[in-house]
C-alpha cells in the first residue's frame, strides 16, 4: 500500500513538474512566407522549413507558439494560404497558436479590403491572450508603419493597445510581452527610417506607451535575420526567419524562456535544435 502511494506520488509531481518546465516556455517563429524562395513559384522550401519546425515544436511541447508574420509571400494567394493552414493544423492540439499578420499578407500599404480578407482567413490582426504571469499583446504592425488608407483602424488599434496595457497593469500582470511582424527599431530607437522598421513619429508615440506601461520585451520579425536593439530597459527582439533567410542569416526559431526576473531568448537554427529545453535556459543566451 505505501509502495503504490509512493509510486502515485512520484508520479505526479514527476508531471506538476513536467508541465511547470513547459509552462516556461514558448517558441517564436517568423516569416515562413510561402513562396519566397522562388518569388510564387512553388513553395516545396517553405513547406519542408515550417514542417520541421512543427514536428519540433510538437516534440519540445512549448507553452505556445507565436509565428510572427508574413505568413505568406503574395497577399490572398489561395495555395500559399492553404499550405500555412494545412501545416500548422499539424500543431499539437494542446499548443495554443497565435498568428501575427505582416506586410505580405495585408499588404505594404494595408487597405480596408485586404484587412478584411486577412481576418475572414486568419480572424483577429490584434489582440491579447494571458498564459500565467505573462499577458501576450498582438499588434498589426503594418497599419502602424502605413495607416495612410486605414487611419480609423490605426487609431482604434492603438486605443485597444492603451486600453489592454492599463488593464494588465491594474491586473499586475508581471510580463506584459509585445509580438508584431515589424520592428519598431532594429539597433536603435532614434534610428533613421526604412523599410524594416517603425517611422520615428509613431515609433516615438507608441514606445512612450508601451515603456509607460512597464513593458520590457517586444518580438518582431520582417528582418529575415536576427536584430537585437534597446531603448533603456525595452528590449527589441526582431527573430530571423523560419522561411527564407536573407544576408549570411541561417532559418530557425527562437525559443523564450520566462524567468522569474527576465527573459530568455536564445535562437536556433533548424540544424541546431536543442533535444529539449533545460531549465538553464538563461545561461544559453544568445540573439
Amino acid at each position: 500500500m505505501i509502495k503504490r502511494l509512493l509510486t502515485s506520488l512520484t508520479v505526479a509531481l514527476a508531471a506538476h513538474y513536467a508541465a511547470s518546465a513547459q509552462d516556461q516556455f514558448f517558441l517564436q517563429m517568423s516569416d515562413p512566407q510561402f513562396g519566397m524562395y522562388t518569388a510564387n513559384a512553388s513553395f516545396a522550401q517553405e513547406t519542408a522549413n515550417l514542417e520541421f519546425a512543427i514536428a519540433t515544436a510538437n516534440r519540445l511541447h512549448p507553452a505556445f507558439v507565436v509565428i510572427s508574420g508574413d505568413l505568406v509571400n503574395k497577399p490572398g494567394e489561395p495555395a500559399q494560404i492553404a499550405e500555412y493552414l494545412r501545416i500548422t493544423h499539424q500543431l499539437d492540439a494542446g499548443i495554443p497558436l497565435y498568428s501575427i499578420p505582416g506586410n505580405h499578407d495585408v499588404g505594404n500599404v494595408p487597405t480596408p479590403e485586404n484587412l478584411a480578407a486577412y481576418r475572414k482567413t486568419f480572424g483577429r490582426d490584434y489582440y491579447s491572450f494571458r498564459h500565467g504571469a505573462m499577458e501576450g499583446i498582438v499588434l498589426n504592425s503594418s497599419i502602424i508603419q502605413h495607416p495612410e488608407q486605414v487611419m480609423d483602424e490605426e487609431v482604434k488599434q492603438r486605443e485597444w493597445l492603451e486600453a489592454e496595457l492599463k488593464k494588465a497593469v491594474a491586473e499586475h500582470v508581471q510580463w506584459i510581452v509585445v509580438f508584431q511582424h515589424i520592428p519598431w527599431f532594429l539597433h536603435d530607437a532614434d534610428e533613421p527610417d526604412q523599410y524594416f522598421n517603425i517611422p520615428r513619429s509613431a515609433r516615438t508615440r507608441y514606445l512612450k506607451i508601451l515603456k509607460d506601461n512597464g513593458v520590457r520585451y517586444n518580438f518582431a520579425g520582417h528582418l529575415h535575420q536576427n536584430s537585437f536593439g534597446t531603448d533603456g530597459a525595452f528590449e527589441m527582439i526582431t527573430t530571423g526567419p523560419v522561411g527564407k533567410p536573407l544576408g549570411n542569416a541561417s532559418s530557425g526559431i527562437r525559443i523564450v524562456s520566462i524567468g522569474k526576473d527576465r527573459l530568455c531568448y536564445p535562437y536556433f537554427g533548424l540544424g541546431n535544435l536543442p533535444n529539449k529545453v533545460e531549465s538553464d535556459l538563461c545561461n544559453e543566451d544568445r540573439h
